[in-house]
């Protein structure tokens, strides 16, 4: 039995709030259990440096955890100086599995920052991120076609993230911290509404885990991002 008493398929409750910032182009409250994701998609109206004269946009990410997200608090990144190794991971990576899904061509020399705060954290965080991320830079695309500055949403398809692992020995859906802490195998998976596979992160915690656990595992994030892809379509209106 999971510590939630869920079945091992089963996702925790997730809600997909819009327009929670008053100021960024594009906002959403994720909420995945006890895991609550604060994402915001800022226009910029010129790309980066490297990329100009390329007629191509950017799309990046920034990621942190406010001091009081966890049972004790933890220092603020800036006051340190630098963020840490495993903050840089997290932001490329959704930076990474958000590009995946946009033309960026068709965005114009422009750049949209996601900056995805974790308000509480309970497990998945950089899962609920990115799922998140997606309805907020929707919603930044969206305020930007209202204006005129697109001809259309330069979005090819949705992106949404889950994690799974081997607990006690059986494959499970969206582990949650007291799962995720004790758990033999964790695993991130990030893939497309159409099933593409964008990333897959999977780590043995002390037992080397089966090419049988991988597909088992996968099985369960095609399932459970089918259920994320459904709720972003609800989010903003599909």
């Amino acid at each position: 039995m999971r510590p939630s008493k869920r079945a091992p398929d089963t996702l925790r409750q997730v809600s997909l709030e819009r327009g929670v910032a008053r100021y960024a182009e594009g906002s959403c409250l994720v909420k995945f259990g006890e895991t609550h994701v604060l994402c915001t998609a800022s226009l910029e109206e010129r790309g980066p440096a490297w990329l100009r004269g390329s007629g191509k946009g950017w799309v990046t990410a920034e990621y942190a955890m406010l001091p009081r997200a966890t049972l004790e608090r933890t220092r603020r990144e800036v006051t340190a100086g630098k963020p840490t190794g495993r903050t840089q991971e997290i932001q490329r990576l959704i930076g990474r599995a958000l590009r995946a899904v946009v033309d960026l061509p068709a965005l114009g020399e422009k750049q949209i920052t996601l900056d995805c705060d974790v308000l509480q954290a309970d497990g998945g965080t950089r899962t609920a991120a990115i799922t998140g991320a997606w309805v907020a830079l929707h919603d930044c695309f969206q305020w930007m076609k209202a204006r005129n500055m697109l001809a259309a949403i330069p979005l090819r398809d949705h992106v949404a993230a889950i994690s799974c692992g081997i607990y006690r020995g059986t494959p499970v859906l969206d582990l949650d911290y007291a799962e995720d802490s004790v758990a033999e195998t964790d695993a991130n998976f990030v893939l497309t509404g159409k099933g593409g596979l964008v990333e897959v992160q999977g780590t043995a915690e002390g037992v080397p885990f089966s090419e049988a656990d991988l597909q088992a595992m996968l099985a369960l994030a095609r399932k459970g991002i089918g259920e994320l892809v459904a709720l972003q379509k609800a989010a903003i209106g599909q």
